[in-house]
């Protein structure tokens, strides 16, 4: 008895060691600096606490950072590597530049934080998108009953940027460049999971998957 509790010890420490050194070993493949190192923490830290099957591929939206930056990544976990780094837009209520204010209810035209995770495509008013399901209780659940889909536009590009001084805003979706967004929604379809990051200080009171520390 006293042997198998020292073997669980053992492998409980070696276990947690090991996800800690892949984590640090993970940032460096990825090898892109506008990737904030504790943004990509948080993401696999809930990943690994919610409960989905697809668990090879995550989407990363950092909106503390600036709308004219590249500040959407997603990374191809068993292969180490992201394959898309882009502009992404976020809500006309929540910002200009920057986004600021947050929310989960209808008709705010902002943008919401937390997990979600990916589901159905359709083709819409905005051409091919892609459904989110909010995963967290009063921060993103009413994604489904907002519209919040992941789309192709015109005015999440670097051109748009150029021309009106900032990237152009959603009513609360996360819009992507419109000659990517087909291969982008396809690569991340069907319940893979998306964290959308910003607001920390009115997240950390209500989220289950990430405590403060980690925040």
């Amino acid at each position: 008895m006293k042997k198998l509790i020292l073997f669980i010890s053992i492998f409980f420490v070696y276990s947690l060691s090991f996800s800690t050194f892949s984590d640090k070993n993970l940032y460096k493949k990825l090898d892109t600096p506008s990737l904030d190192k504790k943004v990509l923490n948080r993401a696999l830290k809930g990943l690994s606490t919610v409960d989905i099957k697809n668990k090879g591929i995550i989407t990363i939206i950092d909106y503390t950072k600036s709308a004219n930056e590249k500040r959407l990544f997603v990374i191809d976990l068993k292969k180490e590597k992201i394959i898309f780094d882009t502009y992404v837009s976020h809500g006309k209520n929540t910002g200009d530049e920057f986004a600021k204010k947050f929310s989960n209810n209808i008709n705010s035209r902002q943008s919401s934080v937390g997990f979600f995770k990916t589901s159905t495509t359709y083709i819409g008013k905005n051409g091919y998108s892609m459904r989110l399901d909010g995963l967290e209780k009063g921060i993103n659940d009413n994604a489904r009953n907002r519209n919040i889909v992941i789309h192709g536009s015109k005015y999440a590009t670097k051109s748009f940027i150029n021309k009106y001084g900032r990237l152009g805003r959603s009513w609360g979706c996360p819009a992507v460049p419109l000659t990517l967004s087909k291969d982008l929604i396809n690569s991340i379809k069907g319940g893979s999971i998306v964290y959308i990051n910003g607001d920390l200080n009115n997240y950390q009171k209500k989220t289950k998957y990430l405590n403060q520390k980690e925040l």
